[in-house]
């Protein structure tokens, strides 16, 4: 499990993702304490419109940020991107005002939408074999789950030492170290992206999405897991304390539930794509969200099956995304790369940006078994969309013939009769999945 850390490139860089989330979280729980100092009774609203313009900004500036800086050096903008926040946060304790919140925390998020899909690509080309890129990928999962226990529990520490502003200088310092950490790191030489117009960078990693079965599957898987991932975000509060009556404690607990979940299936991957498939893998968590969800809204509302119904949702999550970036791989050449992994960022959090609202406003508005009930019906969809546009058995290497090639063309060196064998992947000369005839245009 932690083979990949005995490459001494990429443990520096997952020391660097670490301490960089450890920060975040922090900053999460000290924004709460800074909207309620500033918008006392309004403080939801003010969070609120945080995390839509958080979410907003992962989905639209990922992909412009990708095309900005795909021909600069990774490393330089990766140790930019980290500066760039860290001095972000340590604006946000002097703000006054609750429109230079949301004018920060679109600052903030739209750099980390950029660094999070470049660090991302950056790590297939550190971990060379794939077992242990699975094994990388696993404790990026582990890392963010973690995370999710840890930093609620600093930040309650840290708040009896001191006020709550100086977190803001804790995730500073902590973005700060994961530059440092990075500068000190040499990354690999990475192949130069080809010269192409803005607007064709931007839509570049979307379009590969777009006419690759397996990553319009992942599409669809993405938006069935964030349907029980949605769930627990916005209405475990809700269930704990307002439905069971419990206090602030059994809400920990039960979300520690859901992480323990997903922190298992994370562990297990590696182990599992020895027998498994990426997909049969991602449908399993799929399918144990509709089943979760479906539970929830036939079931007595009780802590016990709280407690059943929350680690299932974990292990959902975990089944849903860990192997994700392995999918990614697969399906692009390294040039492209880092479009299709900013993408694939602005797509997730999209299907968040969609699920977070359903199931806050019918959990509000009708109550929380009609909330199950419409997002277990929002996760199959997804779940029937992912097996369509992703089908059991779906072969990449295939005999095909190129349309618009000539027959001297450097790509048909070994075809025979105009057609040849390789896997495929959308790129230039493959702009489309070869046809029942065999047949691919340019993209």
């Amino acid at each position: 499990m932690f083979e990949p850390l005995r490459d001494w490139r990429y443990r520096r860089l997952f020391s660097a993702q670490c301490i960089a989330l450890l920060g975040t979280g922090l900053t999460t729980i000290a924004l709460a304490l800074l909207a309620f100092e500033l918008a006392e009774e309004r403080a939801g609203v003010v969070m609120g419109t945080a995390l839509a313009i958080k979410m907003g900004a992962y989905v639209v500036v990922a992909p412009l940020a990708q095309a900005f800086a795909e021909r600069l050096p990774r490393r330089r903008v990766l140790i930019l991107l980290e500066l760039l926040r860290g001095a972000i946060v340590l604006a946000l304790p002097i703000v006054t005002e609750v429109w230079q919140i949301y004018v920060l925390i679109f600052v903030l998020q739209s750099a980390s939408a950029a660094f999070a899909p470049a660090l991302q690509a950056t790590i297939p080309a550190v971990l060379h074999e794939e077992w242990l890129y699975v094994k990388g990928l696993s404790l990026t999962r582990l890392a963010h789950d973690l995370e999710n226990l840890i930093s609620p529990l600093l930040a309650a520490y840290l708040l009896t030492l001191m006020s709550f502003n100086l977190l803001f200088l804790g995730t500073a310092l902590a973005l700060f170290a994961s530059a440092v950490i990075i500068a000190m790191t040499a990354l690999p030489h990475f192949e130069c992206a080809r010269e192409r117009g803005f607007a064709t960078r931007v839509l570049r990693g979307v379009t590969i999405f777009l006419h690759t079965p397996c990553l319009k599957g992942l599409t669809a898987i993405h938006f069935a897991i964030a349907a029980g991932g949605a769930m627990v975000a916005v209405n475990t509060v809700v269930y704990v304390q307002s439905v069971l009556g419990l206090g602030q404690r059994d809400v920990a607990l039960v979300m520690a539930c859901f992480g323990a979940g997903s922190m298992t299936v994370a562990l297990l991957v590696p182990y599992l794509l020895k027998h498994m498939e990426d997909r049969t893998i991602m449908m399993a968590g799929c399918m144990v969200t509709v089943l979760a969800l479906s539970l929830g809204a036939i079931v007595p509302q009780s802590l016990s099956n709280l407690l059943l119904l929350w680690p299932l949702l974990g292990v959902a999550l975990g089944a849903g995304v860990t192997t994700a970036g392995r999918v990614l791989v697969k399906s692009a050449r390294e040039d492209d790369r880092p479009a299709v992994f900013a993408a694939h960022f602005s797509i997730a959090h999209a299907a968040w940006l969609v699920t977070y609202p359903v199931a806050g406003l019918v959990g509000s508005q009708v109550g929380l078994d009609t909330a199950f009930l419409v997002l277990a019906v929002l996760a199959t969809l997804g779940t029937l969309l992912a097996m369509r546009a992703w089908p059991a058995g779906l072969v990449l290497t295939v005999e095909h013939e190129h349309v618009d090639l000539s027959p001297g063309d450097p790509h048909l060196a070994d075809a025979h009769g105009g057609r040849h064998v390789h896997s495929i992947v959308i790129d230039d000369l493959h702009g489309t999945w070869p046809t029942a005839g065999g047949r691919v245009g340019r993209l």
